[in-house]
């Protein structure tokens, strides 16, 4: 078998680890949280929100999608800055369309989310 192949393919295959790695966790740690929830239910034991607090379980920030929906247009620009690079490097200048539309893909989602995030926040202040 050739391992040559892993050489080049090693960053990816890193962020997909960490990724990996990083929701195997989180998944032990929610689990964790569910089953002392659940013991603490059985005993009859009021579970107040500053217990739930205690607990470990993370209220989600006001700001979450706006933060997500910036890193995805900054993914989304680094890629099309990438393909300028390569195309004005004297390689083929298709590439700069081809990274173009890989970063449609992130840019898209980070302003669906950034969208998501004002229109939240018009539907809180009307109410």
């Amino acid at each position: 078998m050739d391992f040559g192949i892993l050489v080049p393919l090693s960053p990816f295959i890193m962020v997909i680890a960490i990724v990996w790695f990083n929701s195997i966790a989180k998944a032990k740690s929610n689990a964790a949280i569910q089953k002392t929830v659940q013991k603490a239910i059985e005993k009859g034991v009021e579970l107040t929100p500053e217990t739930i607090k205690a607990l470990g379980v993370e209220e989600r920030s006001p700001n979450s999608d706006l933060r997500s929906g910036l890193v995805l247009i900054a993914v989304a620009l680094g890629l099309i800055a990438l393909g300028g690079g390569i195309a004005m490097a004297g390689e083929d200048p298709v590439i700069m369309y081809i990274m173009a539309g890989s970063g449609a893909i992130p840019g898209f989602i980070g302003v669906a989310l950034i969208g998501m995030h004002i229109f939240t926040k018009k539907n809180k202040s009307e109410s």
